[in-house]
C-alpha cells in the first residue's frame, strides 16, 4: 500500500485541503482493491487532485494509464492546468485528446479522412519500395562496374521492378491524398514528440504547430499516445463503444490496463443515454431510395420495397398527427410526435406494417443490407482511386440498418420508439425522422465499468449514491462525500417562502410582483454581483422586464446571440451587476464565480426538465427496472426529481469558492422549506436534499431576505460605503 510521501509527489501544491488527504487515501485504496470509486465534494473542494493524485500514483506503480474525462469546456482548461503543474513536480508523460473533427486541417469527415488516410499511407509504401529498388541497382551497377557477370542480370530484374513500381507511384499520386499526413510519414517527427512532452500541449497548440509545418496534428497525437501516463479527453471518447475500442487501442493498452476518472459524473445518464439513441431522417431515406433506383443490382428491388413502405409509413404517423393548424406552427426545431402505445406496437411500425407488402420484411432487409455493404464499398473505392472528389456514404446501408434495429428492438424494455418533425429552412417542406430513444444509460456504461480496471465518478452532486450506482450499472463502489469545509460562518443559505412555481402558478400576477419584489431586494442588498437562475430563459426573460426597472444596477442577460464566455467576463468584470440566465443553461455547472466575481446566487423555482413524452417513457422504464420494495416513485425520483436537485446544487455551487470567500444563496420557492415538507407532501422538494445541506437552510418569509442579507454583509464588512436602507 502505498504512503502519503509516495503520492503526494504529484500533488503540486504546498498542502491539500483538511479531506483531501482523507479522500487521497480512500480513494488510492479503492483502487489498489479494484474498486469504482463515487466521490462527492462541494464545489471549491479540490476534487480534481484528490482523484488525480491517487490514481496516477497506483497507475505508476501498476503499469496503467490514467485517463480522467469530462464534457465541460472549463473543467478540461482546469485538467490542463493541474496537469501542467504536476509536471513541474514530477515528470508526466500527459496529452489532451480531442475529436478529428475539430482538428482536421482540410476540414473531411470521418470516412473521407480514412480513406485519404489509407491511400497516403499506400503512396509512401510504394515510394519506400522504389527507393529501396533504386538503392539496390545503384549498388548493382557499381558492382557491375568492377567486374560482376552475375550483377548486370540482377540489375536489370532490378529495372524492370522499378519501371512498374515508378508507373504504380504515378497512378497512386493521382487518387486523393492528404498532404499533411503524408509529410507525416515522410518527414522526421520528433522534433514534434520532444516538444509535445516538454509541457501539456492543449489540442489548439498542437492544432497550431502542425498546421505551421503542414502536418496531421491529429495523426501525430494519436501516434503519440502509446505509453503516456495520463490522458485529457471528452466523454464520447469512453462512452461510445465504437470509439473507445479505437481509442484504448491508440493508448496501447487493454481496458483492464486503464484507469478512468469521470468528472462532473452527474452528467453521464444523460450523454449516455444520448450516445445510445439513433436516428434516420425522412431524407435520408429518400436518398436511399434514389440510390437503389439507380443500381442495376437484382436486390435493389427488395431493399426499394421494404424502405418506400418505411418511409410512407413515417409520413402517414407524422401527418396523421396533426390537428387543425398545428402543421403550419412547424419550425425549425425538431418536434416530438407521441407514437407509443401501452398494449401493443408503436403507431410507426404498426403502419409501416399496414403499408408493406412483399416476400417479407426480415428478408428484404437482408438484401438491402447486403446490397447497402456492397455500395459502399464501392464508394470507398471510388473515392480511394480518385474517380470520386469526395468519399460518398451510402444511405441504403444506413437506412436499412436502422429499420432493422427499429423492428428488432423497438419493444424492448428502455427502447422508446418517437417520431419527430420540422421544417426545412430553406425549401420549406416539413419532413420527418424516427428515432429509437434509450432509456435507460447503464445499457451503456455498465459495459465501459465492467471492462476498464476501476473508475472514479466525482462530482459536487452525486447523491443519493445507491440511485446513481442503479442508474449507471455500478457494483459496491466506495463512497466518499465532502461538503463545503469552508467556515459555516461565511455563508448562508436561505429558503424564501415565496409562492411554489407550478407551471399554473407563474402566470399569476401576484405571484410575479411577489418573485420580482424578492428578486429586487436580493439584488439591492447583495454586497457586489448577483448570479439568478430560472427554470428556463422565458422565465429569466419575464422577470428580466419586471425587475429591470426597480433596480440601479447593471442587468446582463444570457440569451441566443450573446457568447456566454464574453457574457460571464463582462457580468464578473462589473462590482455591482445582476445576470439573469437559465439553470439548464452553460453558466450553471463547471464554470467559477469566485470572490467578487458573485457574491450572491439565488435560483427561481424548482428547476424541472420539460415533462415530455421522453421523460414519461424514462420514468416509466425507470420504474420497471428499479421497483423499489419501499415503494418510493422510483420513475419521478430517479429520473426527475434527483437530477432536477443536482442540477440546483450545481448552481447554488457557483459561489463560495475557496476557505476566504464568502456569499449567500437562495431558494426562491417555498417547495424548498422546511414547512413544505409536512403541508406539501410529494411536493416538497427538501428532502431530496443532502442532511447537512438541509441543516444550512434558514427558512425565511420574502420580507425578511433582506434585512437578513444586510446584516450578513455588514458583518463581512463587505459594503464599499454606506450600505443600502431597507
Amino acid at each position: 500500500m502505498s504512503t502519503t510521501n509516495e503520492y503526494m509527489r504529484f500533488f503540486p501544491y504546498d498542502a491539500p485541503y483538511d479531506n483531501q488527504q482523507e479522500a487521497m487515501d480512500r480513494i488510492y485504496n479503492g483502487l489498489s482493491r479494484g474498486q469504482d470509486v463515487v466521490f462527492e465534494g462541494a464545489c471549491g473542494t479540490g476534487k480534481t487532485l484528490s482523484s488525480l493524485v491517487p490514481a496516477l500514483e497506483y497507475a505508476r506503480e501498476e503499469d496503467k494509464t490514467v485517463v480522467i474525462t469530462t464534457n465541460v469546456h472549463q473543467q478540461m482548461r482546469q485538467f490542463v492546468t493541474e496537469a501542467r503543474e504536476i509536471t513541474r513536480k514530477e515528470p508526466l508523460r500527459a496529452v489532451v485528446f480531442r475529436g478529428k473533427g475539430s482538428m482536421c486541417h482540410i476540414d473531411v469527415d470521418y470516412q473521407e479522412c480514412q480513406v485519404l488516410r489509407d491511400n497516403t499511407y499506400e503512396v509512401v509504401d510504394t515510394e519506400r519500395d522504389k527507393q529501396e529498388l533504386e538503392r539496390r541497382q545503384s549498388e548493382l551497377l557499381e558492382e557491375m562496374q568492377e567486374g560482376d557477370s552475375d550483377a548486370a542480370d540482377a540489375r536489370s530484374a532490378i529495372m524492370d521492378e522499378l519501371e512498374q513500381i515508378a508507373e504504380e507511384v504515378e497512378n497512386l499520386r493521382e487518387t486523393n491524398i492528404c498532404e499533411h499526413y503524408y509529410n507525416n510519414l515522410t518527414e522526421d517527427t520528433g522534433e514534434f514528440y520532444q516538444w509535445l512532452y516538454d509541457d501539456v500541449r492543449t489540442p489548439d497548440d498542437i492544432y497550431e504547430y502542425a498546421d505551421q509545418r503542414t502536418l496531421c496534428g491529429y495523426e501525430l497525437l494519436k501516434d503519440g499516445m502509446e505509453g503516456v501516463d495520463l490522458v485529457v479527453c471528452n466523454y464520447h471518447h469512453l462512452l461510445d463503444p465504437t470509439i473507445r475500442e479505437q481509442f484504448f487501442r491508440w493508448l496501447g493498452r487493454d481496458p483492464e490496463d486503464v484507469i478512468t476518472i469521470f468528472d462532473e459524473a452527474h452528467n453521464i445518464e444523460g450523454t449516455a443515454r444520448d450516445h445510445a439513441s439513433r436516428t434516420l431522417t425522412e431524407n435520408t431515406v429518400d436518398s436511399a431510395l434514389d440510390e437503389l433506383q439507380e443500381s442495376d443490382d437484382f436486390r435493389s428491388e427488395s431493399g426499394y420495397n421494404v424502405l418506400a413502405a418505411f418511409q410512407r409509413a413515417l409520413k402517414t404517423t407524422y401527418e396523421d398527427s396533426f390537428g387543425f393548424g398545428e402543421r403550419e406552427q412547424v419550425n425549425e426545431n425538431w418536434r416530438d410526435v407521441s407514437i407509443a402505445n401501452d398494449d401493443k406496437r408503436d403507431d410507426l411500425t404498426l403502419n409501416f406494417l399496414q403499408e408493406y407488402t412483399g416476400k417479407g420484411i426480415d428478408a428484404e432487409l437482408d438484401d438491402a443490407l447486403a446490397l447497402g455493404k456492397e455500395l459502399d464499398q464501392q464508394y470507398e473505392e471510388a473515392y480511394k482511386e480518385g474517380t470520386a472528389t469526395t468519399r460518398k456514404e451510402c444511405q441504403t446501408l444506413r437506412a436499412a440498418q436502422f429499420v432493422k434495429s427499429y423492428m428488432d428492438e423497438g419493444a424492448e424494455l428502455g427502447q422508446y420508439p418517437v417520431v419527430a418533425v420540422r421544417r426545412d429552412d430553406r425549401t420549406d417542406e416539413v419532413y420527418g425522422r424516427a428515432e429509437l430513444y434509450t432509456c435507460i444509460p447503464r445499457e451503456v456504461t455498465k459495459a465501459l465499468f465492467d471492462e476498464v480496471y476501476a473508475t472514479v465518478l466525482m462530482s459536487a452532486t452525486l447523491r443519493p449514491f445507491d440511485v446513481l450506482s442503479d442508474v449507471l450499472g455500478l457494483t459496491e463502489p466506495v463512497t466518499l462525500a465532502y461538503g463545503l469545509q469552508f467556515p459555516e460562518e461565511n455563508r448562508r443559505t436561505f429558503a424564501v417562502e415565496t409562492p411554489a412555481l407550478f407551471a399554473s402558478e407563474r402566470g399569476n400576477p401576484e405571484t410575479q410582483e411577489t418573485i420580482a419584489g424578492v428578486l429586487s431586494d436580493t439584488v439591492r442588498f447583495t454586497a457586489g454581483n448577483t448570479l439568478v437562475f430560472f427554470p428556463s430563459y422565458a422565465e429569466a426573460e419575464r422577470y428580466r422586464d419586471l425587475v429591470d426597472a426597480r433596480i440601479d444596477e447593471n442587468l446582463y442577460f444570457d440569451e441566443a446571440g450573446t457568447p456566454v464566455e464574453e457574457l460571464r467576463q463582462r457580468f464578473t468584470a462589473d462590482d455591482d451587476g445582476v445576470l439573469f440566465t437559465s439553470l439548464w443553461g452553460t453558466l450553471a455547472e463547471g464554470v467559477s464565480f469566485d470572490g467578487d466575481d458573485a457574491r450572491t446566487v439565488v435560483v427561481v423555482g424548482v428547476p424541472y426538465p420539460h415533462l415530455d413524452d421522453r421523460m414519461d417513457a424514462v420514468q416509466d422504464a425507470y420504474d420497471r427496472v428499479f421497483a423499489d420494495r419501499s415503494g418510493r416513485d422510483s420513475g419521478w425520483e430517479y429520473a426527475v426529481e434527483i437530477p432536477t436537485i443536482r442540477k440546483t446544487r450545481q448552481a447554488l455551487g457557483r459561489v463560495i469558492r475557496s476557505p476566504e470567500d464568502f456569499g449567500i444563496r437562495v431558494l426562491l420557492d417555498k417547495r424548498y422549506t422546511a414547512n413544505s415538507v409536512r403541508e406539501m407532501g410529494k411536493y416538497s422538494v427538501r428532502e431530496t436534499f443532502p442532511p447537512e445541506e438541509r441543516e444550512e437552510m434558514i427558512d425565511i418569509v420574502p420580507e425578511k431576505l433582506k434585512f437578513a442579507m444586510l446584516n450578513f454583509f455588514t458583518d463581512e464588512g463587505a459594503w464599499d460605503g454606506e450600505p443600502p436602507t431597507p
